[in-house]
């Protein structure tokens, strides 16, 4: 297991996203500065045990979380845009 990267700053990249039918630039400080965020990678969307286990895990988790001051959930994966979002939908993602 990796150590904790609790308190570290994540690099400044952008971020290519779709929302609402739209492409928009969307840089990490913008998703991160002066926010609690807790970040999590998985192998890729709509895989069997990140859609059974990993995503449902982190759905049942995040009131409590939210709760402990955490303002954003953020998952990385692989998969594009269109996936990512596709598969945030199927989880009932919050």
């Amino acid at each position: 297991m990796l150590p904790n990267r609790e308190g570290q700053t994540v690099p400044e990249v952008t971020f290519r996203v779709r929302r609402d039918g739209e492409w928009t630039d969307v840089s990490s400080s913008n998703l991160f500065k002066g926010k609690t965020v807790a970040l999590f990678s998985l192998p890729g969307a709509f895989t069997p045990t990140c859609s059974s286990t990993h995503v449902p895990g982190y759905n049942a988790l995040a009131p409590a979380l939210k709760q402990c001051g955490v303002d954003d959930i953020v998952c990385v994966s692989v998969n594009d845009t269109f996936v990512m979002n596709e598969w945030a939908k199927d989880q009932n993602a919050p």
